[in-house]
């Protein structure tokens, strides 16, 4: 493991984030050499899952297991800015139980976000598992630490949108899982940064309208029970 780990231990300002919020962001995770490393076989592995599932080339994607596709991603799977929060949030004895790639092309001509709306699909993480605990609040479990290599610093470019502190409920908070609630946010996560959040808040991807397709890397940790 990296021994510059221990410079990056989660801080309480981080912690109490998480535990009020359900996530906290990261800035400057990424160097901008690894970022653009990273691009190209996010291109490739996002071309290869196109052609087998016969998807068209503005529909986002959601690769399942990508860790495998190449073996730069495996760099990020104890990167020495993230897994210490990690580690911090849970504790030693984790695994890394999912991982997943989403690509969201840009919109389009012609499409904006006050036309087309976010294109939102409201849920929690980890689905079967939700429906065999019967807590409410169900317990953590697992946590993710999603990387961006695109900028998503401003809203309507496919921003990883949240409700802050409904980690604490089974049930949504609003009326509608296509809909915006008054207490969601789009988080403001620069290239390079990344997303720190338990897997029990309620979130959604949403429809890009810059100009660059949003790449992200989802790398899911959990209790090795």
């Amino acid at each position: 493991m990296d021994p510059r780990c221990v410079d990056y231990l989660v801080t309480e300002a981080e912690r109490l984030a998480f535990e009020r919020d359900g996530f906290f962001v990261l800035e400057d995770v990424l160097p901008d050499d690894l970022v653009e490393e990273l691009i190209p076989a996010v291109d490739a592995a996002d071309a290869e899952y196109r052609r087998a599932e016969n998807i068209e080339p503005d529909k986002r994607t959601n690769l399942l297991d990508f860790i495998g596709k190449d073996d730069i991603f495996l760099e990020l799977l104890d990167w020495y800015k993230t897994i210490p929060k990690v580690w911090g949030l849970m504790n030693w004895n984790i695994n890394l139980y999912h991982s997943h790639m989403i690509v969201t092309p840009p919109a389009g001509p012609g499409k904006s976000l006050e036309q087309d709306g976010l294109g939102l699909g409201w849920h929690q993480d980890s689905g079967r598992l939700n429906m065999d605990f019967e807590t409410d609040p169900r317990p953590m479990v697992s946590l993710k630490v999603a990387f961006f290599l695109s900028d998503a610093s401003e809203p309507g470019r496919g921003n990883f949108t949240a409700v802050p502190g409904s980690q604490r409920s089974n049930t949504f908070p609003g009326e509608d899982r296509k809909q915006m609630p008054e207490s969601a946010v789009q988080a403001s996560v620069p290239k390079g940064g990344a997303v720190i959040f338990d897997r029990r808040v309620w979130h959604s991807s949403s429809n890009n309208y810059w100009d660059e397709p949003r790449r992200t890397l989802f790398y899911g940790y959990s209790y090795r029970w």
